[in-house]
C-alpha cells in the first residue's frame, strides 16, 4: 500500500511532465480503437442489409471465373421460373433482372454513379425491394420509360421525380423519366441504383426476355431454410447455386469482408507505427524523471526500500499513466470512428450513426494495449531506477552509468545493422522478386532495429557533422546547443529514433512511388505509338453504341480495339491452364513497340496464330512454330500457332498474349464475344490536334468514356500514386505527430533537469533571447539527427524496393530529391516549433529561484 501511495503521489506531482506522454498512449489507443469501432460499424451495417435483402432461398448461376465480359450478367433460362415455383414448400418466387455494368447520366450529360468505387446497379422492381428501401415520392416503375431512383443519389446530383436519365448498357442506350424516389430503411452502401419493372430489366440490361439473373424464394410457412434449399437443389440438380438467406447473407460478408479487412489491417499497421514511435517518448519521459528523482530515489533506499519496491513504485507510474492514456484514448477512437463514418458519408456512403458499433473487446484491445506498452518501455528506466544505490544517489550522482553496457550495446546495434545491410544488398541483387521480396522484409526490420540500438553512438557523430553547418554560426550557444545535444547521447538517440521512423517510411514510400511514375512514363515513350487511349472511367467494357461512336470520330489514322478473353491453354508438355488472351487487331503491332525474342509480333496476327511471352516460353518449352490448344469459355477448341515469343523485359502488358481478334471472333458465338476493354487511335499525318476534338466530339453523349493523349495518361499514372502516397503520407502523420510530442517532452523536462545549471548561466551573463536561442538550437540539431537517419535509410530501402520493381519492368530509380529537401528543412522548422514553449519557459525562469534549486 505505501508503494501505491508513493507512486500515487509521485504521478500526481509530475502530472504536467507525464501528460505529453499520456498524449501518445491517448493518440496511439485511439487510433486502434477507431479503427475498431469504424470497421466493426461498417460490418454491422452492412450486415443488416444483407439480412434485409436476402431471400429465405435463393437460385443463381453457378460462378464462374473464367466468364467472358460481355457487359451482362450471367444467367438463368426463365423456364426455370414455373418449375421453381412447382417447389414443395415454396410460397412466392420473384425474379430478378439486375446489372452493376451500366452508366447512368443525368439532364447535363454528367454521370450520377458513385465516386467512391462503389457500383452503379440497375434491377426490377418487385415485392423483395420492399423489405430494404420505401418509395417516398411518387410511385414504383410501371411501363419501360420509368424509373425509380434511390434517395441519395438522387439528393447529391439534384435529380427529381419528372426528370429524365439515359441508361448506357450493353444491350444499347434508352432513356427513362424517374417516376419514384427510394429511401433505404437502414444505410445505403454507397451504390446508385435504378429500379425498372421486370420486362424492362429483362430486355434493356440482360439483352433477353427468356433469362433472369437469379430467383428469390419466400418459404412456406412451417418449411426451413434449410428444408427448401435440399427440395429446390432436387427439384432443379446441382448447376446451380443455391443459398438460404444466412448463407447468402455470409456470402456478401465474406465480399465485402476481404476489401474491410485491407484496411482495418492496414490502418492497425499504421497505430502500430504510431505506438512503436510512442514508446521512444515513454522511455525517455521515465528515464529522465528517474534521472531528475536521483536523490529522493536514494533517500528511499537508505530508509529500507528495496531494489524490487523501488522498480514497482516506477511500474505503477507507468501504469497509471497507461491506465489514464488508454481510457482517454477509447474515447477518442469512439470520437474518430464517427469522424470517419462523416467522412465515407461525404463520398457517398451514408451510414447512420445509430449504427455506431462498439464491441466489449474494443476498449478492452485498448486498454490492454495502452497499459501493456507504457509498463513495457518505463520497465528500463524502473531498472535502472532499482539499480541506484544509496549513497551514489545520496551524493547527487545520478543514476548509474554503465560503460560495458554501452559497448555491448554499440556492439549490437552494427551487428543488427551489418546483417540488415548484408540482406538489403542479397535483396538488390536477386534474379526473382520471389526471393528478393524475402531478403528485402528481413533487411528493413534489422536495418531499422540496428539504427535504433546504435543511435547513441550515431549521436556522438552525426551531431557534431550537423553542428558544424548548422550551429557553429551561432557562436557561443550554438557550441551550447550542440554540447547539451551530446551531453546524453541515449537521450538524444531515443529522442532522435522515434523521428527517425516515420521519415524513413515517407522517403522509402517516396523514392518507391517516384520510380514507379518515371519507370511507367519510360516504358509509354519506349513502347506506346498510339496517340489516344480511350477507356470506361469505371473499368467497365466498352458498351458496342460508345464504340461505334468512338469509331466514328474523324482525322484517325487507324483504330485498335483491345478485347480480353478468358481461354484454356493447354501447352506442349501437356499442362492445361487458364489464361487471358489479349485479342487485338493487327494494328496493335504499331501501337505496342513491343520487342520479341523470338519472330515478330505482327506475325501473331495471322489466321489461328498468336504470341507468347518469354517466361511463359521457358516454362513450357515453347518455340515459334509450336501450336498450343486453346479452348474459349464458351466457344469451340483452337488450334494456334506460336508466331511470336515477346521479351518480358517491360512493364506494359508483360505476360500478354496476343491474337487476332477476326480469329477470336471465328471460334466464339456472336453473343459470347466479349466487349472491347480499351480503344487505342492513331492521329492521321499531321492533324493531331484535329483528332483529339474530333473523339471528344465523338464520346460528349458518354460520359464514362475518357478519351486520354500520352501525357494526360501519364498524369493520371502520376496522381493515382500520388493520391495513394498522400493518403499514407496521411496515415503516417500520426506516427511523426507522437515523435513530435517525444521532442517537446524530452526539452521540457530536460529544462527541469537543468534548472540550476540555466540559473547559474543567466547569473554569468546569458540573456533570456540567448537561452531560448539555445534551446530552440538543440531541438533542432536533434529534429535533423532523425532526419538525417531516416532519410538515408528510407533511401536505400526505397533503392532496394526498385531494383525488385525492376524485375517486373519499372527500370528506372528516381530520387524525388525535392521531396526529400523538403522533409529535411520541414524537419528543421518541426524542431524549431517543439522548441517553442520549453525555450519560452527557460527564458522565464526566475534567476535566484533556479540557483536555489536542489
Amino acid at each position: 500500500m505505501t508503494i501505491l501511495k508513493t507512486s500515487v503521489r509521485n504521478f500526481l506531482a509530475h502530472k504536467g511532465r507525464m501528460a505529453l506522454s499520456a498524449i501518445a498512449v491517448l493518440l496511439s489507443v485511439a487510433f486502434v480503437c477507431g479503427t475498431l469501432v469504424f470497421t466493426d460499424t461498417m460490418n454491422a451495417t452492412f450486415d443488416k442489409l444483407f439480412a434485409s435483402t436476402a431471400s429465405d432461398v435463393s437460385v443463381a448461376p453457378k460462378k464462374n471465373d473464367d466468364a467472358q465480359q460481355t457487359g451482362k450478367p450471367q444467367t438463368l433460362p426463365a423456364s426455370l421460373l414455373a418449375r421453381l415455383g412447382k417447389v414443395d414448400g415454396v410460397a412466392k418466387v420473384e425474379p430478378h433482372a439486375t446489372s452493376q455494368q451500366i452508366t447512368v447520366a443525368d439532364r447535363d450529360n454528367e454521370s450520377i454513379g458513385p465516386s467512391s468505387g462503389a457500383p452503379t446497379v440497375g434491377t426490377n422492381w418487385d415485392e423483395s425491394q420492399k423489405k430494404s428501401v420505401e418509395i417516398t415520392s411518387g410511385h414504383e416503375p410501371r411501363g419501360a420509360a420509368e424509373t425509380v431512383l434511390d434517395s441519395d443519389t438522387a439528393d447529391k446530383h439534384g435529380v427529381k421525380t419528372g426528370d429524365t436519365l439515359r441508361v448506357i448498357a450493353a444491350p444499347g442506350d434508352f432513356t427513362v423519366k424517374v417516376v419514384g424516389i427510394a429511401t433505404y430503411k437502414s444505410t445505403n452502401p454507397g451504390a446508385a441504383v435504378l429500379y425498372f419493372d421486370t420486362a424492362t430489366a429483362q430486355a434493356r440490361l440482360l439483352g433477353s426476355t427468356t433469362e433472369y439473373s437469379g430467383y428469390g424464394l419466400t418459404a412456406a410457412s412451417g418449411v426451413s431454410d434449410e428444408q427448401l434449399k435440399e427440395r429446390v437443389t432436387a427439384a432443379v440438380g446441382t448447376g446451380y447455386t443455391v443459398h438460404t438467406a444466412a448463407e447468402t447473407k455470409e456470402e456478401n460478408k465474406k465480399d465485402i469482408g476481404s476489401v474491410l479487412d485491407v484496411m482495418k489491417y492496414a490502418l492497425l499497421g499504421f497505430a502500430g507505427i504510431a505506438v512503436l514511435v510512442g514508446i521512444f517518448l515513454i522511455v525517455n519521459t521515465f528515464s529522465m524523471l528517474v534521472a531528475q528523482r536521483t536523490r529522493e530515489i536514494g533517500l528511499m533506499r537508505a530508509i529500507g526500500s528495496s531494489r524490487r519496491q523501488i522498480l514497482r513504485s516506477v511500474l505503477v507510474e507507468a501504469l497509471l499513466l497507461g491506465v489514464v492514456g488508454s481510457v482517454l484514448g477509447i474515447g477518442g477512437g469512439i470520437a474518430l470512428a464517427v469522424g470517419l463514418m462523416k467522412l465515407m458519408g461525404s463520398m457517398g456512403m451514408k451510414l447512420d450513426m445509430g449504427e455506431l458499433t462498439v464491441n466489449a473487446t474494443t476498449p478492452v484491445v485498448g486498454l490492454v494495449l495502452g497499459v501493456i506498452v507504457t509498463v513495457l518501455a518505463a520497465f528500463l528506466p524502473a531498472r535502472r531506477a532499482g539499480k541506484i544505490s544509496p549513497m551514489s544517489a545520496l551524493r547527487d550522482a545520478g543514476t548509474p552509468a554503465d560503460g560495458k553496457a554501452g559497448k555491448v550495446r554499440a556492439a549490437v546495434g552494427l551487428l543488427l545493422t551489418g546483417l540488415g545491410a548484408l540482406a538489403l544488398a542479397g535483396a538488390a541483387g536477386a534474379d526473382k522478386a520471389t526471393a528478393g521480396g524475402g531478403l528485402i522484409a528481413l533487411g528493413i526490420p534489422l536495418t531499422l532495429i540496428g539504427f535504433v540500438v546504435v543511435g547513441p553512438l550515431l549521436a556522438g557523430l552525426v551531431v557534431r557533422v550537423i553542428s558544424v553547418v548548422v550551429l557553429r554560426i551561432f557562436g557561443p550557444v550554438g557550441r551550447l546547443a550542440e554540447r547539451n545535444a551530446l551531453r546524453n547521447p541515449r537521450r538524444t538517440g531515443a529522442t532522435a529514433s522515434a523521428l527517425m521512423i516515420g521519415l524513413a517510411l515517407v522517403a522509402a514510400l517516396s523514392v518507391v512511388g517516384s520510380s514507379m511514375v518515371a519507370s511507367a512514363t519510360d516504358q509509354l515513350d519506349k513502347s506506346v505509338g498510339a496517340d489516344f487511349i480511350i477507356q470506361d472511367q469505371g473499368d467497365n467494357p466498352i458498351t458496342p453504341a460508345t464504340e461505334k461512336a468512338v469509331m466514328s470520330a474523324g482525322h484517325i489514322d487507324h483504330f485498335t480495339r483491345y478485347v480480353g478473353v478468358i481461354a484454356k491453354v493447354t501447352t506442349p508438355d501437356g499442362k492445361t491452364a487458364t489464361q487471358r488472351l489479349n485479342a487485338t487487331d493487327p494494328t496493335y503491332s504499331e501501337d505496342l513497340r513491343s520487342e520479341t525474342v523470338q519472330g515478330r509480333l505482327k506475325d501473331a496476327y495471322a489466321k489461328d496464330a498468336m504470341s507468347v511471352p518469354e517466361g511463359y516460353a521457358k516454362d513450357h518449352g515453347i518455340k515459334v512454330g509450336d501450336r498450343l490448344t486453346v479452348v474459349m469459355t464458351d466457344g469451340r477448341p483452337a488450334k494456334l500457332k506460336v508466331n511470336a515469343i515477346t521479351s518480358d523485359d517491360t512493364s506494359i502488358d508483360k505476360g500478354a498474349m496476343y491474337l487476332d481478334i477476326a480469329t477470336a471472333k471465328s471460334y466464339l458465338p456472336a453473343d459470347r464475344m466479349p466487349l472491347t476493354g480499351m480503344i487505342l487511335a492513331k492521329a492521321a499525318d499531321g492533324q493531331t490536334k484535329e483528332a483529339a476534338a474530333s473523339l471528344k466530339a465523338a464520346v460528349k453523349d458518354y460520359p464514362q468514356i475518357k478519351v486520354r493523349d500520352q501525357s494526360d495518361y501519364k498524369k493520371l499514372i502520376k496522381d493515382q500514386v500520388g493520391q495513394l502516397l498522400n493518403m499514407i503520407y496521411g496515415l503516417l502523420a500520426l506516427a511523426i505527430i507522437v515523435a513530435v510530442l517525444g521532442v517537446v517532452n524530452t526539452l521540457a523536462l530536460s529544462v527541469v533537469e537543468r534548472t540550476r545549471e540555466i540559473g547559474l548561466m543567466r547569473a554569468i551573463g546569458l540573456s533570456r533571447r540567448q537561452m531560448r536561442r539555445m534551446i530552440r538550437l538543440e531541438s533542432v540539431v536533434i529534429a535533423l539527427f532523425g532526419a538525417l537517419l531516416g532519410l538515408g535509410l528510407g533511401m536505400a530501402w526505397g533503392m532496394v524496393a526498385q531494383k525488385l520493381l525492376a524485375l517486373e519492368g519499372l527500370g528506372v530509380l528516381d530520387i524525388p530529391w525535392p521531396t526529400i529537401g523538403t522533409v529535411f528543412i520541414g524537419s528543421a522548422v518541426v524542431g524549431l516549433l517543439a522548441a517553442l514553449v520549453p525555450a519560452f519557459r527557460a527564458g522565464r525562469m526566475n534567476v535566484l529561484n533556479a540557483i536555489a534549486t536542489d
